[in-house]
């Protein structure tokens, strides 16, 4: 049985990262308003990256070697690289509580790629997830097949989905390495990434002169990066895949909410309606325990 100051500890992560998480989206909104996507979303993790390296020496943290080292660098790719590329590029037209709705299939989305992958066998209970979760997105996506919101920011979310999903499974499977470590290795290789894809679609490399930018940037970086992603990978070791998949059917709620409050996102029916249905979806196909 797991000590109950452990079980205290992954419970108070597991609350903190769906608190910090649930921000994220709306930090984005405000950033996009200034600075080119690609762009803020390098300076975003850069600057982390930065962050967890001095963290790294404090704690005389070794840099990993080898496998690890590559499988590190690959996760940082996929889950900060492509993901926050596509996330950044489709938040500019989308509303935060809308984008993060969506992402609350990356739990239902993993086990279907780990299924794939030979990594679990399927269920029909996820199936089933499956039809619901699909149904809540048709709900809320109606507005951009409308033409209201433009189709392309739409998918870029559904691939971020996918490509933060694809992290997740992909994580299992690599050497173990320090969550600080994991994270810093990985934002360093995105940030590479970003900034390269920044300075090839002709990004504007300016820094922000409003105040709520500069709010939204520092945000991002130290509870929206740092915190949150170090906080996860501690969540899933303590609880376990499955489990710590319940921060993305937490922070959407609270995503929805500061949105509305700080970004006068409109609570209209179709997210209303759409949002429980890929939540249940998300927890009867992933998150349900037998």
């Amino acid at each position: 049985m797991r000590p109950l100051s452990d079980s205290r500890t992954a419970l108070a992560s597991f609350a903190a990262c769906s608190l910090f998480a649930g921000g994220n989206a709306v930090g984005v909104r405000f950033s996009n308003r200034e600075l080119d996507p690609l762009w803020g979303a390098a300076l975003r993790f850069g600057a982390a990256a930065v962050v967890l390296l001095a963290v790294m020496a404090v704690m005389r943290l070794p840099l990993p070697r080898g496998r690890a080292l590559a499988g590190a660098l690959l996760f940082g790719f996929l889950n900060f690289g492509v993901t926050f590329a596509l996330a950044y590029y489709a938040l500019v037209r989308i509303h935060a509580g809308l984008g993060q709705t969506i992402l609350a299939l990356v739990p239902l989305v993993a086990l279907l790629l780990s299924v794939a992958q030979r990594q679990e066998r399927f269920r029909m209970r996820a199936a089933v997830g499956t039809v619901l979760a699909v149904g809540g997105v048709a709900v809320v996506s109606r507005a951009p097949l409308q033409g209201s919101v433009p189709v392309l920011s739409f998918l870029a979310v559904l691939g971020a989905v996918f490509s933060f999903a694809e992290s997740t499974v992909l994580v299992h499977r690599l050497p173990k390495v320090h969550p600080v470590t994991m994270n810093a290795v990985g934002m360093t290789g995105a940030a590479v990434v970003l900034f390269a894809g920044s300075r090839a679609v002709g990004d504007a490399w300016i820094l922000p002169e409003r105040a709520a930018t500069w709010w939204a940037l520092i945000y991002v970086v130290l509870a929206g990066s740092v915190a949150v992603f170090v906080l996860y990978l501690l969540v899933v070791r303590a609880w376990g895949p499955s489990r710590a998949s319940y921060v993305f059917v937490v922070f959407p709620v609270i995503t929805i909410l500061l949105s509305a409050w700080l970004d006068d996102e409109p609570l209209t029916a179709s997210l209303l309606l759409g949002a429980p249905l890929i939540l249940l979806g998300v927890y009867l196909g992933a998150l349900r325990t037998p």
